[in-house]
């Protein structure tokens, strides 16, 4: 059991063994003056002290979150010397007091001597070099001693003696083969058979003390089966569990002896490299590693008569002397391997600079935008929707962010760490309510909407408290005739998720009057089942397709294919990111109902949006 419990273990004991010696030390010094027999006792004490010094400094020194491999072993060979110095004391105690049989001394120094032997057993048990040899020491000088008492008692005292030593050591033994059982379960993984994430995060921790002190690198590999939900969800768990054992299996054979090997958890495994002298060299190796990998884990798997094929995808970070810590390194390369899923999965990817840089300013982003709603930094801007009329019918309310230190934060930046951080439910609800109040606000002087667009977020839908939300809201603020106005705008990513799921919660939805746009139609999960199955009133074409009005063919063709099947549907269109009077001009010869875009507008402020709207029925 040579993990960090071993150690720990080991150090916890040198105070004890300590306090055994030099208490009951002070006994045979008492017992010295009494019998005249000081000196022995007196040298011998002192031995203990001096001995008791070293093993206090060893005790000292010890700290497993800054000592490296190396020194770690030395430490321990040191500690087995004290350790085995301190009962050789008392072998030599007992040797010197077996003689003075007319005080009776001989007895106290076997029953010493004993005793000894069983605190050998009891405290040394987790090191199997170190009990054997504590307790060979203390319990061969008295076998011997019996044997040459010459007598019949004493060769009934000797076997009682190798008796007692045999019980000793088969007592350790179970106890230290009970002790490695446990550490095994506890250090590895139950499914694999490989080390578990404590461990690894124990054994990094000691490579990164050695990589500091050696300056040298090596390289953390975390890898990622990708869709291996999909396969456990189709084929069961059983085949899930047996395709990860298979998968253990290859990694382990395309390592290199010296490398560490854990699963971090589900279908996730993080490797360490070996030492190397240069950066470039680490990084080379990594990368031959990882492309190793790849080719080996997406050779074909034969589970219980199942042909399964699955990819993975590799984050990389570079460990050296650093301040970060272990747990830091393996955030590190989940970036990185969430930066491959991002890009389409089955690759590398190494954590650098820019990365870093990037992640930090994220998580900046995230720690302000806790107290942006609080400091009412949000603001709701509006995107007037106008008909082929020119007239103002419809508006889309947008969130923007304005920090006294960032400056204008965009919603592509924010919005998306809202959604990884769960604070899009906050938000989104903010978003929601502010839009709903200024609906009924404008509504009061005079501003007539036919209908209101809000971005709803996929958690944001998903979430339990949702269609309540809504309800009270749409209750507390609008009339029935003005929540009919209320458009939410959902991502085909959103109804792609689970679309069942989304097709539930829009029919409680739709049952308080709310309808339904898809948003960015064209650009990724599109479906004519959702159109046909899902309660949507309106979709609107990505501004992808209407930039290259005038410029690319396809992409005219194709929005006149969504035009067409829109009305083929009954469906709404608007066409978003309008900027040109060619891409106007094409839309309305095409009867798209709706246009948004900065050619007439870019979203405005609460007060601007209200001049434009009066603005716009003058003209």
């Amino acid at each position: 059991m040579r993990d960090n419990n071993f150690y720990s273990y080991l150090h916890k004991q040198i105070p004890v063994l300590i306090f055994l010696s030099l208490l009951p030390g002070l006994g045979y010094i008492l017992l010295g003056w009494l019998y005249d027999s000081h000196l022995p006792a007196l040298v011998w004490y002192s031995l203990v002290v001096i001995v008791s010094i070293y093993g206090y400094q060893l005790y000292s020194r010890f700290n497993l979150q800054q000592m490296t491999e190396v020194e770690l072993k030395i430490w321990h060979k040191k500690t087995f010397i004290f350790f085995y110095i301190f009962f050789l004391l008392w072998t030599v105690i007992f040797v010197t007091y077996i003689n003075y049989n007319e005080y009776n001394l001989h007895y106290i120094a076997i029953f010493t001597q004993i005793g000894a032997s069983v605190v050998a057993s009891i405290i040394l048990y987790p090191d199997q070099r170190l009990y054997k040899s504590a307790i060979y020491t203390l319990m061969l000088p008295l076998i011997v001693y019996f044997i040459v008492y010459d007598d019949w008692i004493g060769y009934v005292l000797a076997a009682f003696s190798a008796t007692l030593t045999w019980v000793l050591l088969y007592s350790a033994a179970g106890t230290y083969t009970l002790l490695n059982k446990i550490s095994f379960q506890a250090n590895h993984d139950f499914l694999t058979g490989m080390f578990n994430r404590q461990y690894f995060i124990n054994s990094l921790q000691m490579k990164m003390n050695t990589l500091t002190a050696e300056k040298k690198y090596s390289y953390l590999l975390l890898i990622d089966l990708d869709h291996f939900k999909t396969i456990n969800d189709s084929l069961g768990h059983d085949i899930g569990d047996g395709l990860l054992q298979v998968v253990a299996n290859r990694l382990q054979h395309a390592l290199q002896t010296d490398s560490i090997l854990a699963r971090l958890g589900g279908d996730e495994f993080i490797i360490t490299g070996p030492y190397f002298r240069n950066k470039h060299e680490c990084k080379k190796e990594a990368l031959t590693t990882s492309e190793r990998i790849l080719v080996a884990l997406k050779k074909s798997y034969e589970i219980n008569r199942h042909h399964v094929y699955i990819s993975c995808s590799i984050g990389v970070s570079v460990i050296s002397d650093s301040s970060n810590s272990a747990v830091d390194f393996i955030k590190e390369a989940d970036i990185a391997m969430y930066e491959v899923k991002e890009k389409g999965r089955d690759g590398v990817f190494f954590f650098d600079e820019e990365m870093s840089a990037r992640v930090e300013h994220n998580l900046r982003v995230e720690q302000l935008l806790h107290h942006a709603l609080i400091n009412k930094e949000i603001k709701l801007y509006f995107q007037p929707q106008l008909n082929l009329s020119q007239q103002v019918v419809g508006s889309e309310a947008l969130a923007r962010w304005y920090h006294h230190e960032l400056g204008a934060i965009s919603p592509a930046e924010f919005i998306p760490i809202a959604e990884q951080t769960g604070l899009i439910i906050e938000l989104g609800n903010y978003i929601l309510e502010q839009a709903i109040i200024t609906l009924a606000e404008w509504e009061a002087k005079g501003i007539i909407l036919q209908q209101f667009s809000i971005n709803i977020s996929m958690r944001q839908l998903m979430h339990t408290d949702f269609v309540a939300c809504v309800h009270t809201l749409c209750q507390q603020h609008l009339t029935p005739e003005l929540s009919n106005k209320l458009i939410f705008e959902l991502t085909e990513s959103v109804i792609a998720e689970n679309p069942p799921k989304v097709s539930a919660i829009m029919d409680e939805l739709k049952a308080l009057g709310i309808k339904f746009s898809m948003d960015d139609f064209g650009t990724g999960y599109s479906s004519l089942s959702y159109i046909k199955k899902l309660p949507i009133e309106e979709i609107k074409i990505d501004r992808s397709f209407i930039e290259d009005i005038g410029q690319d063919i396809d992409a005219q063709q194709m929005i006149v294919t969504i035009i067409e099947m829109a009305r083929i549907f009954d469906l709404r269109i608007v066409a978003e990111g309008v900027e040109t009077a060619t891409q106007l001009e094409f839309l309305r010869q095409h009867n798209c109902h709706l246009i948004q875009g900065y050619y007439h507008s870019h979203p405005l402020s609460y007060d601007d949006f209200i001049h434009y709207y009066y603005k716009s029925l003058t003209e």
